[in-house]
């Protein structure tokens, strides 16, 4: 099912990426943006994963730079029947976490150094279990793929706004006019962020109940996610976030930014909502 869908939204951003192209430069700008779509399919299946860990600094570890993490993700793999993941770490004072990677077998598991101090062994192992519920699931690489076409879409429309702004091309040469340049710079960044949200939100409840079971209490992911809710509501937004790839982690890393419109339409489930399914979850064990 996630191979569809993965083919389905590949398809969805290159469509917009065509359109972006065609509002802003008529049948030329559609075809190379159709060139440039079909190249990033190719690559972003590939390389998706290595561009969002270097977006964020993310630096691998082994078992003798963090012991203790090291075999926790160690062990939990184990338990959910998974290779041995790469283990990263994120230098940033919020605690977060994701997962990247095309499959089970090429996959990374990012925390920060904030998250590893905030939490006590068994929140961490609940979210690390939620993060590795992606990769047993394979949704990293859709939610991958989307981070780095939501990262182009994003830059093009910056580039279509700046050019309107300083009118850089003639009325002759204008092929969208003003309704193709709104387009470019509010339609598609918008809908590739609805792809985003449609792809988050159910994802999040299936991870969290599966999360919960591989670390053994539901309870543990539950009591980590009020944690980690509570210091991203009071403290600075991660330096690295961006609204194209803060879908990846367990919460919003924007959620206490007015950056964009992060704040009307998260990619997330409301906090509360998940940890009230995890202590039912427990309660039913």
């Amino acid at each position: 099912m996630n191979t569809v869908k993965t083919a389905m939204l590949m398809a969805l951003l290159m469509a917009i990426m065509v359109v972006v192209g065609g509002a802003f430069g008529g049948k030329a700008g559609a075809t190379i943006m159709l060139f440039i779509a079909i190249g990033m399919n190719f690559f972003s299946y590939w390389f998706s994963d290595t561009m969002v860990l270097n977006a964020y600094g993310a630096r691998e570890i082994g078992p003798q730079e963090a012991p203790e993490l090291y075999h926790m993700v160690e062990a939990l793999a184990r338990n959910a029947e998974l290779p041995m993941p790469k283990v990263c770490i994120i230098q940033s004072d919020e605690p977060n976490a994701f997962a990247t990677g095309r499959n089970p077998e090429h996959a990374a598991v990012a925390v920060t150094t904030g998250i590893m101090r905030a939490l006590d062994y068994h929140e961490l192992s609940g979210v690390i279990a939620h993060e590795l519920s992606h990769v047993k699931h394979r949704d990293i690489l859709i939610s991958s793929i989307a981070a780095t076409f939501a990262t182009v879409i994003s830059w093009v429309a910056n580039m279509a706004q700046f050019a309107a702004i300083f009118g850089s091309r003639s009325d002759d040469d204008n092929h969208g006019g003003i309704l193709g340049t709104m387009a470019t710079i509010i339609i598609a960044p918008f809908a590739a962020m609805l792809i985003q949200m449609a792809i988050s939100r159910s994802r999040e409840y299936d991870a969290d109940k599966s999360g919960g079971e591989i670390c053994g209490n539901p309870n543990y992911l539950a009591d980590a996610l009020e944690k980690i809710e509570y210091y991203t509501m009071h403290t600075r937004p991660m330096q690295q976030a961006t609204p194209a790839t803060s879908h990846l982690f367990i919460i919003n890393p924007l959620k206490n930014s007015k950056r964009a419109l992060m704040n009307l339409f998260s990619t997330h489930p409301l906090t509360e909502d998940r940890v009230a399914r995890l202590r039912q979850q427990a309660a039913g064990r």
